[in-house]
């Protein structure tokens, strides 16, 4: 049996004088789908590779010898409501890659064209769940939820579709398939990092028989990018990021506590670039806000890293992080807020919070 090869190589960005970002990137020399490839990248590393400029490609080829393999880059599944897709509940073999929009049965998820019609579940801010005994198709379903209630059903966890299988049983009496708000629409990163930075071969990506959802490099095209059928076996590229968010709620002082016996520490952030990556992974956060390795003294009336370096980058909401804090009745500790412009605030370090592990 060939011996499976392992590569690994660091990628060092430069950003500022105090601090450089890297992420580190390993070739797996074993043949699998895209969707295998994520799986795999994820158990054992963050993701499959994420690709942000020039100088990783130019890296990344440097230490690849097949002709095409699979980086982290799909065409995403997303929510009606514009909600990211933080939850997945795909039927077996779901999704194949075929189609664009998705209805639940048994309360799971299968992919199907847009234009055949099902029944489908609305959404409504007051009334919450509406079964409509209607058949249409997803986009006729869509708009008739915006004009008439606020979107097509979304799903955020388990138990959110737990309660929608309910509802579906409870009220839908022919069993059919029906509608929810799922559909595919652009490209992003596995890790959902921002598609910003593209490297496409000339005349892709093209979705030859709308069935090229996946992306692959060619080597022999200067590694330059194709769309692709996701079903291919080809080898892949991870990544594995030097943040890390930890989806527990703890103190501040827990969560120094739990960084620094498990990775290295509570994260600093001491340059836009570093505030980049805090910002790829405090997406997948279930708390309003993640504590970062930010501190106050009362004593001296400063703000700090743990990392012991002082705050020079400043990335502070608007009436948040002045030197005059209130210390009573407990230590102000920084934060960063999950959703929206993703800035600093200032909490009481009792608060119990997600929180950004370093593991650099």
């Amino acid at each position: 049996m060939a011996q499976k090869l392992h590569f690994s190589f660091l990628l060092i960005v430069f950003c500022s004088v105090s601090e450089c970002v890297q992420r580190q990137y390993h070739f797996i020399n074993e043949n699998k789908t895209w969707t295998e490839a994520q799986s795999y990248c994820r158990e054992k590393y963050t993701d499959l590779a994420t690709v942000d400029n020039m100088n990783d490609m130019i890296q990344l080829m440097k230490s690849v010898n097949d002709v095409r393999l699979w980086i982290g880059l799909q065409r995403r599944w997303q929510w009606s409501s514009g909600d990211p897709m933080l939850f997945l509940n795909w039927g077996n073999k779901q999704p194949d890659g075929k189609d664009e929009c998705a209805f639940m049965r048994n309360g799971e998820w299968h992919d199907w064209p847009c234009n055949d019609v099902c029944f489908f579940v609305c959404y409504n801010m007051s009334r919450g769940l509406v079964f409509v005994n209607e058949r249409k198709n997803w986009r006729d379903a869509q708009r008739y939820c915006r004009q008439n209630h606020t979107d097509l059903v979304g799903v955020r966890n388990q138990n959110e579709n737990q309660q929608l299988e309910k509802f579906i049983n409870d009220t839908n009496s022919s069993g059919s398939d029906v509608w929810i708000g799922l559909f595919r629409n652009s490209w992003q990163w596995s890790d959902q990092s921002n598609y910003s930075f593209s490297y496409w071969n000339t005349g892709e990506p093209n979705n030859y028989r709308d069935h090229e959802n996946c992306t692959a490099v060619e080597k022999n095209a200067q590694g330059r990018w194709i769309d692709i059928s996701c079903d291919h076996q080809f080898p892949f590229v991870c990544h594995e990021d030097q943040l890390i968010v930890i989806q527990q709620n703890l103190s501040w002082s827990e969560a120094l506590r739990y960084c620094r016996q498990n990775h290295v520490d509570l994260v600093s952030v001491q340059s836009v670039e570093m505030q980049y990556e805090v910002m790829n992974v405090v997406k997948l956060a279930s708390t309003e806000a993640v504590w970062l390795g930010l501190r106050h003294s009362c004593a001296l009336g400063i703000w700090f890293w743990v990392s012991g370096e002082t705050v020079c980058y400043q990335n502070w909401a608007p009436g948040n992080g002045t030197s005059e804090e209130d210390c009573e009745p407990t230590v102000r500790s920084g934060a960063v807020q999950s959703r929206g412009h993703q800035t600093w605030i200032s909490r009481p370090e009792t608060d119990r919070l997600n929180f950004i592990c370093s593991k650099n």
